[in-house]
C-alpha cells in the first residue's frame, strides 16, 4: 500500500483531479485514488507537533494494516483549509475520515457534509459540541488528566506560592477542561495564588514570549503550569533564560519534555495516549465500514498517565511500559 502524504497547498487540488498526492510521487500512469472502500483519510493539526505527527503515524499503519490507502492531510487549525481538505474526502469517495478538528463550534458544519454524503467521521483528541455527527469521539480523559497535573503540580510547589498558567487556544474546548481541571485542584490551596493566566494558543514561540513578560512583572513566581507540552517548553526557555528555579508542568507526554524531565528540567507533564486513541478510532472506522454500524458509543473517554523522574525514562511514542 502508498501512504499519501499531502503538503499544504495541495489540497484543493486533489478535489479536482486524481493525480499523485506528491510532486516527488513518480508513479506513471498509474491512478492514484483508490476505490471508495478502500481510502481512509486522515486530518490533524500540522505535524510540526510531535503528538499530532504521532496521530498521523498511528492512523496511517493502523490503516495500511488493516489493508486500507491513506491520505495524510493538515489543517493547521484553520477551520477553512479543514472544510476544502473534507471536501477532498469527499470528492475522493473516501471509506471514512479520521479527525483532530480545527475548532468545536467551526468543525460541525464541515462533519456534517461528510456525513450528508455517507462519508463516516471519527474524531480523535478534540471533541465537537454537537453530537450524532460524527460516528465516535475519541479522547484522552482532559479533565481526569488536568487533576493529576494539578495535583503534582501543587506538591511540586509544596502548595503554596505564586504561579502563572499558559492556557491554549480558547476555540479548543481541551483548553478549557483542562484549566478547569487543573483550578478544580490548586484552587483548593489558599497559600497558592495565581497572579498571571495567558493564552499562549498552544505555541511555543508565545508561551516563550508571555513567560518572559510574566517573569518580568511577577519576579517572586515559583511555578507555571501549561495546557501543553509546547507552551511548556516554551515557558521553561523562558524560565532557563532568566536563570530562575521555577517549576515547570505541562501536558500531552511528548518526547521533548520527557526527555526535559529525565534530565531534572521541567518537572512532569501528563501523558495522552495519542497512537492509541488514532489505533482505535481507525479500528472502529473499519468495523463500521464493514458492518455500517458503530460498534462503541460515540462518546469515549481515555485516561491518561503522569509522566514524572519516577516513571519518565520508560515512556516512548507517547505511551508509558506496563501501563
Amino acid at each position: 500500500m502508498r501512504r499519501f502524504l499531502v503538503p499544504a497547498g495541495v489540497a484543493a487540488l486533489l478535489a479536482l483531479s486524481a493525480c499523485s498526492s506528491s510532486s516527488d510521487d513518480s508513479s506513471g500512469g498509474e491512478s492514484a485514488a483508490p476505490a471508495a472502500s478502500k481510502l481512509i483519510v486522515v486530518i490533524t493539526p500540522s505535524p510540526d507537533n510531535v503528538f499530532f505527527k504521532a496521530e498521523q503515524d498511528a492512523a496511517a499503519a493502523e490503516a495500511k494494516k488493516l489493508g486500507y490507502e491513506t491520505l495524510v492531510l493538515s489543517h493547521d487549525d484553520d477551520p477553512t483549509k479543514q472544510s476544502q481538505e473534507i471536501d477532498t474526502a469527499i470528492s475522493r469517495k473516501a471509506a471514512a475520515i479520521i479527525l483532530d478538528n480545527a475548532g468545536a463550534d467551526s468543525s460541525e458544519a464541515a462533519i456534517q457534509r461528510a456525513k450528508d454524503n455517507k462519508i463516516p467521521t471519527f474524531l480523535i483528541d478534540r471533541e465537537i459540541n454537537k453530537t450524532g455527527v460524527a460516528v465516535a469521539q475519541i479522547v484522552s480523559n482532559n479533565a481526569q488528566g488536568a487533576g493529576l497535573g494539578g495535583q503534582e503540580f501543587a506538591k511540586l510547589m509544596g502548595n503554596k506560592g505564586e504561579y502563572a498558567e499558559l492556557t491554549g487556544k480558547a476555540t479548543d474546548t481541551n483548553a478549557g477542561v483542562r484549566s478547569q481541571g487543573y483550578h478544580g485542584i490548586l484552587d483548593q490551596y489558599p497559600d497558592m495564588k495565581m497572579v498571571a493566566q495567558q493564552s499562549a494558543n498552544w505555541d511555543q514561540a508565545e508561551a516563550l514570549q508571555k513567560t518572559q513578560t510574566i517573569l518580568q512583572a511577577h519576579p517572586a513566581i515559583k511555578g507555571i503550569i501549561a495546557g501543553n507540552d509546547t507552551m511548556a517548553l516554551g515557558a521553561w526557555a523562558a524560565v532557563q533564560a532568566a536563570k530562575k528555579d521555577i517549576v515547570v508542568v505541562g501536558f500531552d507526554g511528548s518526547p521533548d519534555v520527557v526527555n526535559s524531565i529525565t534530565k531534572g528540567g521541567i518537572k512532569a507533564t501528563v501523558l495522552q495516549p495519542a497512537s492509541k486513541i488514532s489505533q482505535m478510532a481507525v479500528q472502529q472506522a473499519d468495523e463500521y465500514i464493514k458492518n455500517g454500524k458503530a460498534s462503541q458509543p460515540e462518546k469515549q473517554s481515555i485516561d491518561c498517565v503522569l509522566v514524572n523522574a519516577d516513571n519518565a525514562a520508560s515512556v516512548t511514542d507517547f505511551a508509558v511500559a506496563g501501563s
